[in-house]
């Protein structure tokens, strides 16, 4: 991608789909759309969008989208991109074009642009992510899919998509989530603020017993909070360290190894416990220890 195009997609979402240098305005001698800002385009030419960031199309949510298309037609046009003769592929608008269809309408106005992959792929997620019309994981995995697959950093993301670094790392950081909970804040069974709340704990599996627990007794963002922040004040008990032995045990330490014939190793803490450990590396040498064991202790 070239470097104006970079700073089209800074000055935003406008500056990408409205662009003299991708816009198609003009026929060919046969009658198709060459180069045109708004066209009347067959649906049935226009295939879909493999760069497409949302997953999720509620069907009731399209319905009333189709009747709205029936009493006052498409307001906006979506948008594609010419793939060759009478051949489209769309960039966005791909519920306006669901509704039509639902609508029974046989062609939309469409803006016509010229775009590579890379291109579709930018204009597609940056119009989503600036539209608003994405849940918080589609969103989350539209800047990681800008960053991975057109090679941009967070400060040129943030450039292009007119959002703050610390927004988009935020957005980012929930794809560390459990899938149970990123499907939960994708279906909207928790908000953004539990999400954003659990994240602030490391061990996975408490985030999975507080996650359980929002649901099982309907928390609020401020007791999941309030409970996040208990949990990581809370320092764990510091293990008693062992300390180097005496010398009476060592001595004795040095006196069993060559009384078993093997690696004897005493581990003792400050306050006096501890562990005896016996080394083996095969059943022929831990029989061997089992028989000294049993001819000067156990015979006894």
């Amino acid at each position: 991608m070239t470097i104006n195009k970079k700073r089209a997609l800074g000055r935003g979402l406008n500056a990408i789909l409205e662009s003299p240098d991708t816009d198609i305005t003009s026929k060919d001698i046969s009658g198709n759309y060459v180069v045109g800002a708004i066209a009347k385009i067959k649906t049935d030419k226009i295939i879909a969008n493999p760069f497409q960031p949302r997953t999720d199309f509620e069907e009731q949510a399209l319905k009333e989208l189709a009747e709205s298309i029936k009493k006052q037609g498409i307001i906006q046009p979506i948008t594609v991109r010419k793939l060759g003769y009478d051949k489209y592929q769309l960039i966005s608008g791909e519920r306006r074009l669901k509704a039509s269809s639902m609508a029974g309408l046989d062609e939309i106005p469409a803006y016509i642009r010229v775009a590579n992959d890379q291109q579709m792929l930018e204009m597609s997620l940056v119009e989503n992510i600036q539209r608003k019309s994405l849940n918080a994981i589609e969103i989350a995995i539209s800047y990681q899919r800008l960053i991975k697959e057109c090679d941009l950093t967070q400060e040129k993301l943030s450039a292009n998509v007119g959002k703050d670094r610390t927004t988009i790392s935020n957005y980012l950081r929930l794809l560390k989530l459990p899938a149970e909970i990123q499907i939960a804040l994708r279906d909207g069974i928790i908000t953004v603020g539990h999400a954003r709340a659990i994240i602030n704990i490391e061990d996975a599996e408490t985030q999975l017993n507080i996650f359980k627990n929002i649901i099982k007794k309907n928390l609020s963002v401020r007791a999941v909070e309030d409970i996040v922040r208990n949990i990581n004040n809370v320092k764990p008990k510091a293990k008693p360290k062992n300390i180097p032995l005496p010398e009476k045990y060592k001595s004795a330490k040095n006196k069993l190894s060559d009384k078993f014939n093997t690696n004897i190793d005493i581990k003792r803490d400050a306050k006096g416990k501890g562990k005896i450990v016996f080394t083996f590396k095969s059943d022929k040498e831990l029989n061997n220890i089992i028989s000294i064991i049993d001819k000067n202790i156990l015979d006894d």
